[in-house]
């Protein structure tokens, strides 16, 4: 195991304390021991809390870990989904390891609330906002999200710091009906064509993938689809109201 440390412990921060890190040490024993050469403070996480591309992935993963046995069983379309996702981002090989994270996380019960606190107190809203709609992804991998699921996801938005509004704009994301455009948006369908226009600058801004340009190119990809959906819905709007 030795072999996945450069990616484990060199851009690790705040994820190596705390709950998450505790799963982690369950996950992978030694690969975050000092001793094992892994500095748990790479990256000058020590000068105070910061987001790296690693903590934001570690804990992509313990949610998703989360999700994914919240029916009582893990769907071959749920794994499939996040090793496409993390393959498209961060290519075969490096997919391949967090995959074998993943699994060794699965085994191991999640402190949904303590994790999703430690993730508030050190992630950005948009980052958190990007969590959320993966693993609503992973949730409707197989075509439908199932009760526990929702359950799980509505559990981790509240606890991450997510308001219902921007919640139920994520989940919107995922449906395919004129509804869900305007929930997208945040707005109600009786919104004046005015109000539609300014919720749409409002929520691009929101959702635009230069806030996430701190993760590195990797995560900015994966949060275009979530910016591309605004576009998605806007559009269907303009459509059905002949907005120029």
């Amino acid at each position: 195991m030795k072999k996945y440390a450069k990616w484990i412990g060199g851009g690790m921060g705040w994820v190596l304390g705390g709950p998450i890190g505790a799963l982690l040490g369950f996950a992978i024993g030694s690969m975050i021991d000092t001793s094992s050469g892994i500095n748990p403070y790479a990256d000058g996480a020590a000068g105070g809390p910061r987001t790296t591309t690693n903590d934001f992935v570690i804990s992509l993963l313990v949610l998703s870990a989360a999700v994914m046995k919240a029916d009582g069983k893990v769907m071959k379309s749920e794994l499939d989904y996040v090793k496409s996702f993390f393959t498209r981002q961060f290519g075969e090989a490096r997919a391949k390891e967090q995959m074998l994270v993943l699994r060794e996380l699965l085994k191991q019960p999640v402190d949904l609330p303590g994790v999703c606190r430690q993730i508030k107190a050190n992630m950005a809203h948009p980052m958190r906002l990007q969590l959320l709609h993966y693993i609503f992804g992973i949730a409707a991998a197989d075509g439908n999200i199932a009760g526990g699921e929702l359950r799980v996801i509505q559990e981790a938005a509240r606890h991450l710091g997510i308001s219902q509004k921007d919640y139920e704009s994520i989940r919107a994301m995922f449906g395919a009906d004129e509804e869900s455009a305007y929930k997208v948006l945040e707005i109600a369908e009786n919104a004046t064509d005015a109000e539609v226009k300014k919720a749409y600058r409002k929520m691009a801004l929101k959702y635009h993938p230069d806030k996430l340009g701190d993760l590195g190119p990797e995560v900015e990809r994966a949060a275009r689809e979530k910016f591309t959906k605004v576009q998605e819905a806007y559009e269907v709007i303009k459509k059905k109201r002949g907005i120029k």
